[in-house]
């Protein structure tokens, strides 16, 4: 950012705290525009996220806009939030790739879900019905009537935890029982 464009950022800036919507609009475009090369700079051949680094970058200017006071530099600033963006960015991207297993080529369809067999309703009916009555509910409800924990908490006289519980249990119980190993899903 060149000294006028900091003055000028600077002006908008203050005729944005005071209300002026037109010097905040102008204020965007200018740091966009400086944000993207900053941020183009720094990362050379991974500008996959650059948009989403400048949009953060925003939205943060937006937040902390109060923070600014006209006696000091505008562009330190400004940079100091746009670094941190990018920081954080580049956070994600790393731990984001080391979840993520890359293929060459993607199967027809998905792989099948648990057992390579297709799902065996009655077996799973038969397991449902040889839980516990407390476990059925509670299993069932979530799973099959899509309840929150908090409203079976409420219908049953029960704690959210202990719902939650009794929820663990009854799938560990139907796994036995219908002979899934934890690899299987």
């Amino acid at each position: 950012m060149t000294p006028t464009q900091e003055a000028l950022a600077g002006d908008l800036m203050r005729r944005a705290q005071e209300g002026d919507e037109a010097a905040y609009v102008e204020l965007l475009v200018l740091l966009t525009r400086e944000a993207r090369r900053y941020v183009r700079g720094k990362l050379r051949s991974e500008a996959l996220f650059v948009d989403d680094v400048v949009q953060e970058t925003l939205v943060s200017v937006h937040r902390a806009r109060h923070t600014w006071h006209g006696q000091r530099g505008f562009a330190p600033w400004f940079f100091a939030i746009v670094h941190s963006r990018l920081i954080d960015a580049i956070r994600h991207q790393q731990r984001r790739s080391a979840r993520e297993v890359g293929v060459d080529v993607l199967p027809d369809r998905p792989p099948p879900v648990g057992r390579d067999s297709p799902v065996d309703i009655e077996a799973v009916r038969r397991a449902l019905a040889a839980l516990p009555p407390r476990q059925r509910e509670v299993v069932e409800a979530i799973k099959l009537r899509d309840e929150s924990t908090r409203d079976i908490a409420g219908r049953l006289g029960m704690s959210v935890p202990a719902v939650k519980v009794t929820a663990h249990r009854g799938y560990l119980a139907l796994r036995r029982m219908l002979g899934v190993t934890r690899d299987q899903g």
